[in-house]
């Protein structure tokens, strides 16, 4: 009886697989799930980098605590509604770390950084519109250490933010969906404590955003080297702590986990 279950597990697995994999190729698909990142990376840097604006401009009436928590909370609200649809990678690095992890394909991965760069800027361009250059347009600086400092904090938060990310998605414990809430609070947490000292960018287009708009790209290339180290990083203790990829992984990174 035993046997015969596990058969038909396997069996149901194989069909689900094949499915997905269908439609993860369907054109209607890949156009939505671009759009999805477009979407998905437009509010969250809205939010980020208004609730760092608003901070400028509401006279107390807001913490930077609060704009930091803020930008958590729309993180997790695009994963959890937009996740199954294209995996809400709405970051650059998240998107090369889950194609080195091999939950992503290479393929895909130019599609995805074209979407999230347009998702960016224009919520940066809509912020300028409606706020000015409050608060400096909520740019990523490194305003209490100096630059090598900046990169390497840079680097370890989003090891840690990369690593939260591959790990909920692996399937391990059913984190499953409620994934979204420990990549959340994770987002919010090295804000809070790290985001006074150099910003706790963890994202390369949530920093390069405004550095474009407000047309100062000099300090930009600590919060798009760093990330990216640290996604790297990540992905080598992704290896150490949980082994090969796994099924549920590709499923979260190609927005088929709630199918």
């Amino acid at each position: 009886m035993r046997r015969d279950c596990e058969i038909a597990n396997r069996i149901y697995h194989d069909r689900v697989e094949t499915r997905d994999e269908a439609a993860f190729h369907d054109p209607a698909g890949v156009w939505r799930r671009l759009f999805a990142e477009v979407w998905g990376t437009f509010l969250t840097v809205l939010v980020t980098l208004g609730g760092l604006m608003n901070l400028a401009i509401s006279h107390g009436q807001i913490s930077y605590g609060m704009a930091k928590l803020a930008s958590g909370l729309a993180v997790t609200a695009v994963i959890y509604g937009m996740g199954a649809v294209s995996g809400a990678h709405i970051n650059p690095a998240v998107t090369i770390a889950f194609a080195a992890r091999g939950n992503f394909p290479w393929a895909r991965v130019p599609g995805y950084l074209v979407a999230q760069a347009v998702g960016g800027p224009a919520a940066a361009y809509l912020l300028r519109a409606l706020l000015g250059d409050a608060g400096q347009m909520g740019a990523s600086l490194p305003s209490s250490v100096g630059l090598g400092a900046a990169l390497a904090l840079e680097i370890v938060l989003t090891a840690g933010l990369v690593n939260t990310i591959l790990g909920t998605a692996s399937g391990a414990r059913n984190v499953g969906a409620n994934g979204a809430l420990a990549v959340g609070f994770y987002v919010a947490l090295a804000g809070i404590w790290a985001g006074p000292l150099k910003g706790a960018s963890m994202n390369p287009i949530r920093s390069f955003a405004p550095d474009l708009v407000r047309g100062d790209l000099s300090t930009t290339w600590i919060y798009v080297v760093g990330p990216l180290v640290g996604a790297m990083i990540a992905v080598g203790f992704e290896w150490i702590l949980k082994g090969r990829p796994t099924r549920e992984g590709a499923r979260a990174a190609r927005g088929e986990e709630a199918d």
